[in-house]
């Protein structure tokens, strides 16, 4: 069966009091039109039509690259206005044509699959989605007639009290062959409370004139909500962060309160690794097996090896963690940055475009920037590398087995030698020497008896000025 996807992405979303396109809105992670292209791919329709309206700009600005063909539909007018608007896109294609709702994110790729195949198995002209719900809402309603067949749908502010109280709800989305949809389209007429062209009218067309219409009820009623306010944005990620749970459950990932945990969609977890709660990882983030991540951590386009501990109150964006290493608590690694097997980041440490060899320590409240630091370095507390001179930036270089100091200065352009040794408290401004001792701080001078003399002489200076008050 040739089938050609149609996805109604047009609306303003009115009552999300938002400038922004609807299908624009994140679930999850992911704009809302996002979960339904991806839902079509898997089911192999990887070139669908997509009708745009309010900000059509930005929608496709946002979807550029992805082989989309972008339909305007000005001034919108409704669904059946809305295919209307495409029917030169999709009339060229003999076969099926699916359109849905672009406001979908919980629909999955097997119900659809499910949809054509009754659409196939029955003959139908059309073919509609439905689902029953406890309340149906504002959700327009399918009436059936004395056998079962469906006869009609009707929009909830157009329903009686008594077709207000069938529980069975149309999903927005349907498979029509493409033939017997071209006619009772041009028919529509804006008979009703809203003055817009109906889709759903078309199937009353379809009836009355004899042709078959089928209907698919999908054993999740979640499937079929669509997103018309912030609160309903809200319900659905709820929902899509809950059905991620359960996979990664099943597949033997620990979540330690799943909660409060947020595992995204293009996240990978791997087995036996263990995740806290209050844990966020987004983008394409990799955690592998028997790393630990958390508690109230955030990874963003992070790849965590295994074996590997992210602990506490730590933020990590496109970087690299290798196995064993540990980071945190309370530390902030920046893109580009690469932390070596074993290495271990501690608490308030900063790392930006670095690399940290195996084995090498930055335990305590550091900042290395633009830093080439080898194995087995120890880095002292208070380290900076001052990497930027107020117009570029400048790379420091540490070999292998040096040590650093605390309350070190490195201004860089520098390059301390493998094995070399840096004072504590120096401001070093060139280059050390391997296996070299490097001391750049004012030298010490003790004088002894000076304190007692100072506190003797204060002692003198307050017993005179008391003296002569009195």
């Amino acid at each position: 069966m040739t089938v050609h996807a149609l996805v109604l992405a047009a609306g303003k979303g009115t009552r999300m009091k938002s400038a922004r396109a609807k299908v624009l809105h994140q679930a999850f992670g992911l704009p809302l039109l996002e979960h339904l292209l991806r839902s079509l791919e898997t089911l192999g329709l990887r070139t669908p039509t997509v009708v745009v309206g309010h900000r059509a700009e930005d929608v496709e600005a946002a979807f550029q690259g992805r082989g989309l063909a972008f339909v305007r539909q000005v001034p919108p007018l409704g669904t059946g206005h809305a295919v209307r608007a495409a029917q030169d896109a999709w009339s060229r294609h003999a076969g099926t044509l699916l359109v849905l709702n672009g406001d979908l994110p919980l629909l999955r790729s097997e119900t659809l699959a499910a949809l054509l195949e009754t659409h196939r198995s029955r003959g139908a002209a059309a073919t509609l989605l439905t689902a029953v719900l406890t309340d149906a809402g504002d959700y327009g309603r399918v009436l059936r007639d004395p056998s079962g067949a469906v006869r009609a749908v009707v929009e909830a502010k157009d329903a009686s009290a008594e077709e207000r109280a069938v529980r069975e709800i149309n999903a927005g989305v349907y498979a029509f062959d493409v033939a017997a949809l071209v006619g009772p389209l041009e028919a529509l007429s804006p008979r009703n409370a809203q003055g817009e062209y109906y889709l759903t009218d078309v199937v009353a067309s379809m009836v009355a004139a004899g042709r078959p219409v089928a209907a698919f009820a999908t054993p999740d009623p979640s499937e079929a909500l669509g997103v018309n306010t912030l609160e309903e944005l809200a319900a659905v990620s709820r929902l899509l962060r809950e059905r991620r749970t359960r996979v990664l459950l099943a597949a033997g990932v620990v979540l330690e309160d799943p909660t409060t945990i947020h595992v995204g969609p293009d996240a990978v977890v791997e087995p036996d690794a263990v995740i806290r709660p209050f844990t966020f990882l987004e983008g394409r983030t990799t955690v592998r097996s028997g790393a630990a991540v958390g508690p109230f951590v955030r990874l963003v386009d992070t790849e965590v090896g295994p074996g590997a501990q992210i602990l506490d109150h730590c933020l990590l964006r496109e970087a690299v963690v290798a196995s064993g290493a540990s980071v945190g608590p309370f530390a902030h690694v920046r893109p580009e940055t690469v932390i070596g097997a074993g290495a271990r980041v501690g608490n308030f440490v900063e790392l930006k475009k670095t690399r940290l060899g195996a084995g090498a320590k930055a335990p305590h409240l550091s900042y290395l920037g633009d830093a080439e630091i080898g194995e087995r370095v120890n880095v002292g507390a208070g380290t900076i590398t001052c990497n930027y001179d107020g117009t570029s930036k400048h790379p420091t270089r540490i070999g292998a087995g040096a040590f650093v100091g605390s309350n070190t200065t490195l201004v860089a352009p520098l390059t301390v030698g493998p094995g070399a040794y840096v004072g504590a408290g120096s401001t070093i401004t060139e280059d050390v020497p391997p296996d070299a001792l490097a001391v750049a701080r004012a030298r010490q001078v003790s004088k002894e008896g000076w304190a007692r003399a100072r506190r003797e002489r204060l002692a003198r200076e307050k017993a005179d000025k008391e003296a002569g008050k009195g």
